[in-house]
């Protein structure tokens, strides 16, 4: 693994020197190898380590290649990451949304066009009058993700959008076992979007927090941890 190690670290300093840029091809396994005072199994071993976390690409046939080094891309990586956390972790993740989404949804409400606004009015007025846990979990996704996007910044985009996948879990759970929860979604949804459509930062962000912190409030009392 220290071989390895040393190897990965080597293709890492060519990326971040700028000696391989994203998109570029990776010289022959041979020449590359003997380059950077490498064996072949070592380096291949390097290889499919940075290739599991989206940095190379392995085309068969055609060769290694340099990834986009999109934030979307390399932090896939840790949206299967968090997916292995425990139940009574998510409140953790709860609480890294409620620092990053009234952040992103204060932004988005300054940057976002009056195009990508309609199109948020479009996707809260889609959900049916009666929806299914399924269907509300899929509208908010959406309506978050639209959000996310609109604050102009990716890498925020992205951590908001890897936080997903262990807080959907804890929305199902809520939809299924807590009275009023679909009412409340809907209607808070509403108030981030009508702030967001007025322009109102700093009201955008507090509907925010309201409604992220509602959740992560009542997960706490669920999981007992109040």
């Amino acid at each position: 693994m220290a071989v390895t190690d040393a190897a990965i670290d080597k293709i890492k300093e060519m990326i971040v020197s700028g000696e391989l840029a994203p998109g570029d091809r990776l010289p022959k396994e041979a020449d590359l190898a003997e380059r950077l005072g490498l064996s072949r199994n070592s380096l291949r071993e390097a290889v499919r380590a940075l290739s599991l976390i989206n940095v190379l690409d392995v085309r068969q046939g055609d060769g290694t290649y340099v990834t986009s080094l999109e934030p979307r891309l390399l932090l896939d990586t840790m949206s299967f990451v968090l997916d292995l956390h425990r139940d009574d972790t998510v409140i953790q993740f709860f609480e890294v949304r409620r620092i990053l989404e009234p952040a992103a949804t204060a932004m988005a409400t300054e940057l976002m066009t009056d195009e990508e606004i309609a199109e948020l009015r479009v996707i809260l007025e889609s959900l049916p009058a009666e929806p299914t846990v399924e269907e509300l979990v899929a509208n908010d996704l959406e309506f978050h993700h639209r959000i996310a996007r609109g604050s102009g910044n990716s890498v925020l985009c992205s951590f908001i959008e890897s936080l997903s996948g262990p807080t959907t879990r804890a929305r199902i759970w809520r939809g299924l076992t807590q009275e009023g929860a679909m009412d409340k979604t809907r209607e808070q949804h509403t108030a981030i979007y009508d702030a967001i459509a007025a322009r109102q930062a700093d009201v955008a962000r507090s509907w925010a927090t309201v409604h992220v912190a509602g959740v992560e409030s009542w997960l706490r009392k669920a999981l007992e941890l109040d």
